[in-house]
C-alpha cells in the first residue's frame, strides 16, 4: 500500500513551513528492468522500492511483525535500522527516531506493550525535537499497555489509527514531531478471528515510500 500526502510543520515564522511528503505510486511509476542470466527482472532501488526517490528524499520500507514469530523491519536509505539480524527488535512497539533534516538515525528502541511499563514509552516520546521523524512497526501486541497519553502523543505525530489500535492489531506508521496535519504513511490491520491470516493474529503489513528531508530552520 502506497499513499501520498503532505506533512506540514509549524515554525516561529508567521507563514509556517510546509514539509511536502510524497511516495511511490505503482500505477504511475516507470518500471526499470535489468537482465540477469538473460532473464529480465524489475530493478530494485533503496530498501527494495520499485522506483528511485527524488533528490533530497529518504527511501523507507516498514514491515510489521508476523504473529509472534517473524520480527518487524525498519529500512531507511538502504540501511536496516531495526531487524532480527541487528537484534534490536522485540514484542510491542519498535520505534526508530530519525533527524528530519539530515536523515541520520538518532535512536532505535523497542517497548513491550504486553508486560512492559508504558512510562518508558512516554519518557521516550515526550521530549522529541521539532522535525524528528518517527518510524513505528508493531510486533505481536502493540496496544495492551497503551494509555490515553501515549495515544495522544502518537496522534500529535500525525497518527489517526492509534486511537483505535487494539490487542494484536498490526500497525506501521511514519510520523513527525510538529506535524500540522495527519500523516499519509500509516496502515493498521485489525485483529479479527474472522479475517486473521494467522491463528490469533492478522497478517503482516508492509509500507514503503519517499519522505522529503526537511529544510533547516532559520535561526
Amino acid at each position: 500500500m502506497r499513499l501520498t500526502g503532505e506533512l506540514r510543520f509549524s515554525t516561529n515564522m508567521l507563514w509556517g513551513l510546509m514539509w511536502s511528503c510524497s511516495c511511490l505510486l505503482p500505477a504511475l511509476a516507470v518500471m526499470n528492468v535489468e537482465c540477469v542470466s538473460g532473464e529480465p527482472r524489475p530493478r530494485k532501488y533503496k530498501c527494495g522500492l520499485s522506483a528511485p526517490c527524488p533528490p533530497k528524499h529518504l527511501a523507507f520500507r516498514l514491515v510489521s511483525g508476523a504473529a509472534n514469530v517473524i520480527a518487524p523491519k525498519v529500512c531507511l536509505e538502504d540501511q536496516m535500522l531495526m531487524s532480527s539480524v541487528k537484534n534490536n527488535v522485540g514484542r510491542g512497539l519498535n520505534i526508530a527516531l530519525v533527524n528530519g533534516v539530515t536523515g541520520d538515525l538518532l535512536e532505535a528502541r523497542t517497548f513491550d506493550m504486553w508486560a512492559g511499563d508504558v512510562t518508558e514509552l512516554l519518557k521516550f516520546l515526550r521530549p522529541l525535537h521539532e522535525g524528528t521523524l518517527v518510524f513505528v512497526a508493531s510486533f505481536d501486541d502493540a496496544a495492551t499497555k497503551m494509555n490515553d497519553e501515549s495515544r495522544r502523543l502518537f496522534e500529535e505525530l500525525g497518527s489517526t489509527a492509534v486511537k483505535e489500535l487494539a490487542f494484536r492489531d498490526s500497525w506501521v506508521f511514519v510520523g513527525a514531531k510538529g506535524i500540522e496535519n495527519k500523516s499519509p504513511f500509516e496502515q493498521r490491520m485489525k485483529n479479527s478471528k474472522n479475517s486473521n491470516k494467522y491463528e490469533g493474529w492478522p497478517e503482516s503489513l508492509e509500507m514503503d515510500g519517499c519522505i522529503p528531508l526537511r529544510p533547516p530552520l532559520d535561526h
